[in-house]
């Protein structure tokens, strides 16, 4: 028998798979193998994606005053999770030089990174990257720095919409994140440990993917993430995953670790979401959600034999349904199944949930789904969380109506107090509505102490980008008499 060397079966095996090899046995009208297949699917060249990206990402460094940075312990806005943490460089942690602590200026705090879509500055990123940043500053591939205003954020989807003060810049063109496909080659472009513009290729995962399980129930307001193996790491946040042409398909948003480094899988936003929030964001300053109206749960194996469907082993299961729903107006009944919303296939709750937040309250939408093991098909006008059609407003500060006073050290000791605001130069607003009158002194708002009118604020804003369908204000206090109120303000912007 004869017999090879290892050297010599690891050459043979190279010439299997070596191009150049390859055309040599064909120009010996030899041929050892034949191609069958060529196109998009073997394309690995990155150059032009990458070229067609790297100018419209740009680097975004936050910056906060040393008062915030000392409340919140680390400039994180509270992100100490390891499936989230990654969108502060490694300096964040840092200590800062005494002598920069006792500088008033705002200090970095944050980086991350955000994409350019349109010509004249608007900037699309996460809401943890700019959360609580006092000063936002953008750094263009070309080195140009720009100072940044919040146009608007939704911490539900954790996408924040900013602009910079300038024209003809290099804007991405966005792609259909529905017509990705597993397996397909994408780039992650940002800035990772702040290493601007940065391109790390991988694969499409999955699609219409769910972390919540892993994040421990999660903060955030969809399910529906492109999984991929692109490296993402520190620093990377808010920046593009694009396909080989270079499309934007979704927004840089998470990784699954157990350090806060890349260990295998990140997370998108895809573009069919982030769409919808950015225009909303501009032309409304604040998201516009629909909402079935019905209380849901994942169809599987063993809940389908629990409720003998045999229609169907996927798909979204209707529990209970609300009063003044959609679900209502649609007459779907307990035990139903949701298998398609306009012509869309549904066979999870982050496939339902992504193509509701396509939609706002108003818009009319065909819910397929199967009842006693029978299909049917049934149309009606989504609805906001109150019930009706109408378009949210963006929540204003000023709105309440009322300004804050400062109490004195006396006044608090007169009336056997620690902390309070007076209210002053009330006005028609939220605080009027609810019965608030001028010389009310507020002890406590929703639980928390407030000694100036910017704890009131701080108090407001959270409320206002929480995703809670009543927003209410629910205040202690008392007036100079010492009698003491409890009053509920309705923040709800309808």
């Amino acid at each position: 028998m004869k017999r090879y060397s290892i050297p010599a079966i690891v050459a043979a095996l190279a010439i299997l798979v070596s191009p150049a090899c390859a055309d040599n046995h064909a120009e010996n009208n030899a041929p050892q193998f034949i191609r069958t297949a060529n196109g998009a699917s073997f394309d690995t060249d990155f150059t032009v994606a990458a070229e067609n990206t790297v100018n419209a990402v740009v680097c975004i460094k936050s910056y906060t005053n040393q008062r915030q940075q000392q409340q919140q312990g680390y400039p994180g806005g509270g992100f100490n999770d390891p499936f989230f943490e990654f969108f502060f460089g490694p300096q964040q942690r840092q200590q800062q030089p005494r002598q920069q602590q006792r500088n008033s200026e705002p200090v970095q705090s944050g980086l991350g990174s955000g994409v350019i879509i349109t010509e004249d500055g608007y900037i699309v990123t996460n809401n943890h990257v700019i959360a609580d940043a006092d000063k936002l500053e953008v750094l263009l591939n070309d080195n140009s720095t720009y100072e940044a205003t919040v146009i608007g954020t939704d911490e539900a989807t954790d996408l924040a919409l900013i602009k910079i003060d300038a024209e003809k810049l290099h804007s991405i063109t966005f792609g259909n994140s529905d017509d990705l496909k597993i397996g397909e080659w994408v780039l992650a472009v940002g800035n990772p440990f702040g290493f601007n513009s940065t391109v790390t290729a991988g694969i499409v995962s999955a699609k219409a993917r769910s972390i919540s399980q892993a994040t421990r129930g999660g903060r955030m307001g969809i399910e529906s993430f492109i999984q991929t193996d692109a490296a993402l790491n520190p620093g990377n946040s808010g920046g593009a995953l694009v396909n080989l042409k270079g499309e934007l398909i979704g927004i840089n948003s998470a990784i699954y670790s157990n350090t806060g480094s890349y260990s295998g899988f990140s997370f998108a936003i895809p573009t069919s979401i982030v769409k919808k929030v950015m225009t909303d964001l501009k032309q409304y300053g604040t998201v516009q959600r629909a909402q079935l109206g019905c209380t849901i749960a994942e169809l599987d194996s063993k809940l389908a034999k629990e409720k003998n469907i045999k229609a169907t082993l996927s798909g979204v299961l209707v529990i209970d349904v609300a009063e003044r729903s959609t679900a209502m107006e649609l007459g779907l009944q307990t035990d139903d199944v949701i298998i398609g919303i306009n012509g869309t296939k549904i066979a999870t709750v982050p496939q339902l949930l992504e193509q509701l937040n396509r939609y706002r309250p108003g818009d009319q939408i065909t819910v397929t789904f199967v009842r006693d093991n029978k299909e049917m098909e049934k149309s009606g006008t989504l609805r906001n969380a109150h019930g009706n059609t109408n378009l949210t407003k963006k929540g204003e500060f000023s709105e309440v109506g009322c300004a804050f006073m400062k109490l004195n050290d006396e006044t608090k000791r007169k009336l056997g107090i620690r902390n309070g605001v007076k209210v002053t130069g009330i006005k028609d607003g939220a605080f009027r509505e609810a019965g608030i009158k001028d010389g009310f002194i507020i002890v406590d708002i929703n639980g928390r102490a407030v000694n100036t009118s910017d704890d009131v604020e701080m108090i407001y804003n959270q409320i206002m980008k929480s995703d809670d369908d009543d927003k209410v204000m629910f205040i202690t206090g008392l007036y100079p008499n010492g009698k003491k109120y409890y009053y509920a303000v309705n923040l709800s912007q309808e």
